[in-house]
């Protein structure tokens, strides 16, 4: 499955942005879903997760409550909402997809199968 997020940019502290990540070979529908991100001298760290139904979902502690991931998978697309974005938020943005049976060690990049090619998302003060 090839995967092409798109909808970053900048915003101010306070602002919104939504991601998307369109897949393109195989059904969505086939696949964990997840949002990780990189931030300047930082490692690649988890931001959401869904599951092939939807039903399922993780976030990392400092996005709950601002984040939402959804899925549609009649369009074959992931989104994340962000509102109330933070300059701590500033990252290249990359969307996920896993053939994963089990929720252990999901939060690891290492257990992901494919990546898209990520997407800058700067917040300023």
């Amino acid at each position: 499955v090839q995967l092409q997020a798109s909808g970053g940019g900048l915003a101010q502290a306070g602002g919104s942005l939504r991601l998307s990540c369109a897949a393109s070979g195989r059904t969505l529908s086939s696949y964990v879903m997840g949002w990780f991100r990189q931030g300047p001298g930082k490692d690649r760290e988890v931001v959401a997760i869904m599951s092939r139904s939807g039903v399922s979902t993780d976030y990392t502690d400092s996005v709950k409550g601002r984040f939402t991931i959804s899925r549609d998978n009649a369009k074959n697309t992931v989104y994340l909402q962000m509102n109330s974005l933070k300059p701590e938020d500033t990252a290249v943005y990359y969307c996920a997809a896993g053939r994963i049976n089990q929720w252990i060690g999901v939060r690891s990049p290492a257990t992901w199968d494919y990546w898209g090619q990520g997407t800058l998302v700067t917040v300023s003060s």
